[in-house]
């Protein structure tokens, strides 16, 4: 029976879309985090009876035909790459991009990896670093003995060394990136993504150039997962599931019936 094979991808659709809506829950409360939905594809059809066909010798034809359908598939999990809001945090080295771009960091592998994630810190050296010590590009030194780091908008990093009375000090300018294909960037995990074929090459350069969000300091963006929404989505693929369950049980009920009657 059709219904059988029909129902069990719709339930294998339903619990794909589960596990994409547990893992924008889980993330609610991620450092610049963007959202994922599922997209569905129905299968291929079996024409019992095609379309246009003649169904006389006086050249009628029949006008719509009889397809069955074979069910739904999973066809992409696309990233919803919209800004999350900007959150105070007080912390010098925290930024966010206000608008399209994306930190640039330095992985161990020698590859740049690219992050919202603007929640930085400085390690033993002073140099700029994220949560796992990997180094933001380009390289930014704060000299030791700083008592006030200045980013402005455009990604310029000034401080004020103590017990100076001279005008704050340029230490670095940063860089962001963007993409063609956003929604195309490899999710590395730790915030990061990777360039891929399908996002295609990075374009760099100043914040606040035409195409290119501006640096926010002191602030973090928040994820931009919306709890109603969530909720609200996995009702929809709980009960989506419920019915393609109802659906193998109602089959299930005809095949016994059927086999009852043949015993007969």
């Amino acid at each position: 029976m059709r219904a059988l094979r029909t129902a069990t991808t719709g339930m294998a659709a339903q619990q794909m879309n589960v596990e994409v809506i547990s893992n924008n829950i889980a993330n609610m409360n991620t450092v610049g985090f963007k959202k994922q939905r599922a997209e569905f594809q129905d299968l291929l059809y079996q024409n019992v009876e095609r379309m246009g066909s003649q169904s006389s010798a006086s050249g009628t034809v029949v006008p719509t035909g009889i397809q069955i359908g074979s069910g739904v598939r999973t066809a992409a999990v696309y990233r919803i790459m919209e800004q999350g809001t900007p959150t105070l945090t007080g912390n010098p080295y925290d930024m966010t991009i206000q608008g399209k771009g994306y930190f640039q960091v330095l992985m161990p592998s020698g590859e740049t990896a690219y992050t919202r994630a603007g929640n930085f810190e400085v390690d033993d050296q002073g140099r700029l670093v994220t949560t796992e010590g990997y180094l933001v590009q380009p390289n930014i030194n704060i000299p030791q003995g700083s008592t006030n780091v200045t980013i402005s908008k455009t990604g310029q990093v000034q401080v004020t060394t103590l017990g100076s009375s001279a005008a704050p000090v340029v230490v670095g300018q940063l860089q962001l990136a963007t993409f063609y294909n956003e929604a195309g960037l490899d999710a590395q995990g730790d915030n990061l993504f990777m360039q891929s074929g399908a996002s295609g090459a990075p374009n760099v350069s100043t914040p606040g150039d035409v195409g290119f969000g501006t640096i926010l300091q002191n602030y973090t963006e928040a994820s931009n997962v919306d709890a109603v929404s969530e909720i609200t989505a996995l009702i929809v693929a709980q009960r989506a599931y419920e019915m393609n369950s109802k659906v193998i049980t109602t089959a299930d009920e005809m095949l016994q019936t059927t086999s009852q009657l043949a015993r007969g």
